[in-house]
């Protein structure tokens, strides 16, 4: 019978898909017919198809304003899609909070279950086959294809239709009877992607595991008979008695590792820990370890809560040419290879009890969560990682004008008290090897200064120009930044100068440091100075000078000279205090510490203000060689790399990191366009990002995804727009697999496809998508 049910899936699975594109226009003009009415109270679900250029747009996929009245509630909603071409999702983000929402799923078909605006998801997700697009799951790590890669849909075979499915798992946040507007927004590109995604599914289906019984495994493994595949990242399943499920790769005879991992945690994608490929020939191998303790009575693969399951998804792409979507295993064609499978394989992962995935109904953490949130936003600062859950996430603000403004080359960005943006660009003047000499000297001097305003106050909602000022004052603008009251502080590496500006005043700066137009190395001189940084408390100056000194400079408030540290660094491997253009400045002013981008070096470097005493490095193998510029707000270390050299595979990025333990906690690039030299980087504490590059002309904004995402959520009265740098969880991969009705408590009842995780409730007969989630592999710096 295993047999049996076994090819039934897979002629089920080998039923065709649809999805599609077209240019956005024509996107939009197509989805007039579809669009639907949204609450008033879903902010940002009024555009649900957003341009992007001429090949790419973004999909907005959202609940249409529901407030479920019971725990463990299943809400689905369709969205035709806006165009029949073929096109390739490069990109999923989630539109969910943890607080709200335990897990969703996107299915793509021909047809929903039903054409209302929402349904309740025990009437089925699609009356044809349903392909599993993309899940997220609460707790999980976020995830992001690789460069270059894309889930194929559309065309003759794709979906017409995506369904979104919510699990609400504790309704308490709901005792208000707001309305939520969870989803997930999609990139889409027509453009081929020469590397296609996929998913390969091993799962057992025939699996008994006796009561009372200790230890029980189930193994699985079929023979690689396709083009090679690369596998990028893998995620496990199993209800309440799995321990740990492992994944293999066997050729000739030697295991190597895909995956490990206990199915208790959140069941997420991970990334391979070391990138794997699989060939022709090879076998894939799984084992699930389970055990029957604390059952009366014997324990099958099923549906329910009460059943077992045993499922390693594993993500691959292949060539386009050769691409297959998803493939299958569900037998075991090599029992007794498992003689030799690595004993790790055979020990359970130990996993914290507030980091268990729950199974069925889901009770008892979102009162407590609610109360923790509640103290949080008590604290006056959140400065520790203690406040920092490590889901900080931000993404582009697509909305946002402001990337369109094309100054001049932009060099610095900040905030000013009122929050505005300030930007100092350079109009016509640009920096190239004709610029200086050997001897730093600016040889573009008949040029005259920059004849426009080279100083812009942008309004961060609109994108206008407030004021503008800097009118020929400057040649080669380069650092900014805004002191407590308001002031600009800048820094132009043609003059080798550095001011300090009122806004407000026309008569000239407040002060100047350094002599125009004579670079040097004394206490009165710069050569090429970079940055400045002003202590809010004391009024201390501080200045990194620069590309042709390796130093940090100290001033008094009114400018007197007080001291120095730093030097050039020597060999590959350059000790503290040393240097490599020291590039940018940051403040971390309750803890007395000045950090600074160590540039060519590749590391971020911080001191104590007073004495100057190095306190710690952050250097990560994601930043390559460079790191332009660094920004500090609330416990948070915002960065910018550059340009990989050549050979080189770390692509230009943007980073968060916790600043006390100096580890990443998202990474993110621009949607629109691309950063090319993303010269400068400021944020506020609500985790708004600003960055400047040099290169295209280009200011991003990228704002924290829950403060985008969820301003119509609340929870136990609390407005979660009021809960600053909070993320919101994972950012998943796409075009899974089947969904399936119907798991009996001892097999399959009924056909069904394969790769879901269907689970269902036996108390009210209801049926539902267990959760699952997906993490990040990675995709792939000159003067200025």
């Amino acid at each position: 019978m295993a047999g049996v049910r076994s090819l039934l899936l897979l002629l089920l699975v080998l039923q065709s898909s649809c999805v599609g594109v077209r240019s956005p226009l024509a996107v939009l003009k197509r989805f007039k017919e579809t669009t639907r009415t949204f609450s008033d109270e879903c902010l940002g679900t009024t555009r649900p198809v957003i341009p992007i250029d001429s090949s790419d747009f973004a999909l907005d996929i959202r609940m249409p304003g529901v407030t479920p009245k019971q725990s463990d509630t299943y809400f689905c909603m369709s969205m035709r899609l806006p165009t029949d071409e073929e096109a390739f999702v490069i990109d999923f983000k989630p539109r969910a909070s943890m607080d709200t929402v335990h897990h969703m799923l996107l299915f793509g078909c021909n047809m929903p279950s039903s054409t209302g605006s929402y349904w309740y998801c025990d009437e089925g997700t699609c009356i044809d086959k349903a392909n599993i697009l993309y899940a997220w799951a609460r707790n999980a790590p976020p995830t992001r294809l690789p460069e270059g890669v894309g889930f194929r849909v559309g065309g003759e075979t794709g979906s017409k239709y995506f369904v979104l499915q919510v699990h609400y798992g504790d309704i308490s946040a709901f005792r208000d009877n707001h309305k939520d507007c969870s989803g997930v927004s999609l990139h889409l590109t027509r453009l081929p992607q020469p590397l296609i995604a996929g998913m390969y599914l091993m799962m057992s289906v025939d699996t008994v595991i006796p009561a009372g019984e200790k230890v029980v495994n189930s193994d699985i493994s079929c023979h690689y008979k396709k083009y090679p595949m690369h596998v990028f990242a893998y995620r496990v399943h199993t209800h309440h008695l799995g321990k740990v499920v492992s994944g293999y790769r066997v050729r000739n005879e030697q295991w190597t590792l895909i995956g490990r991992q206990s199915p208790q945690l959140p069941q997420a994608f991970y990334p391979v820990e070391h990138p794997v490929d699989v060939s022709f020939g090879d076998i894939l191998a799984a084992r699930c370890v389970f055990t029957g303790e604390g059952r009366t009575e014997a324990t099958h693969i099923g549906g329910t809560s009460s059943d077992e399951m045993c499922n390693l998804y594993i993500m691959y792409y292949m060539e386009a040419k050769h691409a297959v979507s998803f493939m299958t295993c569900t037998q075991n064609v090599a029992p007794d290879m498992f003689r030799t499978i690595p004993p790790e394989a055979n020990i359970p992962i130990p996993v914290k009890s507030d980091m268990v995935m729950m199974h069925g109904h889901h009770k008892g953490k979102i009162e407590t969560e609610s109360k923790d949130k509640t103290s949080l936003l008590q604290q006056p600062k959140r400065e520790e990682a203690d406040v920092l859950e490590q889901d900080f996430h931000v993404e582009e603000a697509l909305d946002w004008p402001g990337v369109y403004l094309l100054p001049g080359q932009v060099s610095g960005v900040a905030l000013d008290p009122k929050n505005n943006l300030v930007i100092f660009h350079r109009g016509d003047h640009i920096w190239d090897g004709n610029s200086f000499d050997s001897k730093f000297v600016y040889q573009q001097r008949g040029l005259g200064p920059i004849e426009e305003d080279t100083i812009l106050v942008i309004d961060p909602n609109n994108a206008t120009v407030l004021q503008s000022s800097g009118k020929n004052l400057f040649y080669l603008p380069h650092g900014l930044s805004v002191d407590k009251d308001g002031n600009y502080w800048v820094t132009d590496v043609a003059l080798h100068q550095v001011f300090k500006l009122d806004p407000n005043r026309k008569e000239g700066p407040l002060l100047v440091l350094g002599r125009s137009m004579q670079p040097g190395s004394d206490q009165n001189h710069f050569c090429q100075p970079t940055d400045v940084a002003v202590d809010p408390g004391t009024g201390t100056i501080f200045v990194s000078d620069g590309y042709c000194n390796s130093r940090i400079m100290q001033f008094s408030p009114s400018g007197n000279f007080i001291t120095q540290w730093g030097e050039e660094s020597s060999g590959r491997n350059p000790k503290p205090g040393q240097f490599s253009i020291p590039h940018s400045l940051a403040l971390v002013p309750h803890l007395n510490q000045l950090c600074v981008a160590d540039r060519e070096n590749g590391r971020i470097q911080c001191f104590k203000t007073d004495t100057k005493e190095f306190v710690q490095e952050i250097k990560h193998a994601s930043f390559g060689r460079n790191v332009f510029a660094i920004s500090y707000v609330s416990g948070l270390l915002f960065a910018v790399n550059g340009k990989p050299y050549f050979g080189d595979q770390e692509p230009v990025q943007g980073f968060v990191m916790n600043f006390s333990s100096g580890e990443i906690i998202d990474i993110f690039k621009p949607v629109r366009k691309h950063f090319d030299m993303p010269h400068d980087i400021t944020a506020s504490a609500d985790g708004t990002v600003y960055i400047g590059d040099a290169h295209t002309n280009t200011v991003w904004k990228f704002t924290s995804a829950e403060k985008m995402e969820h301003r119509s959520v609340k929870k136990a009265g609390i407005e979660a727009q009021e809960i600053k740098g909070k993320g919101s969880g994972g950012l998943n991969l796409g075009n899974f697999f089947a969904s399936r009705k119907g798991y009996s408590r001892k097999g399959f009842d009924r056909l069904s496809t394969e790769g879901s995780d269907h689970e269902k409730d036996e108390e009210d007969g209801s049926e539902s998508e267990e959760e699952y989630s997906a993490p990040l592999p990675a995709p792939s710096t000159s003067s200025s």
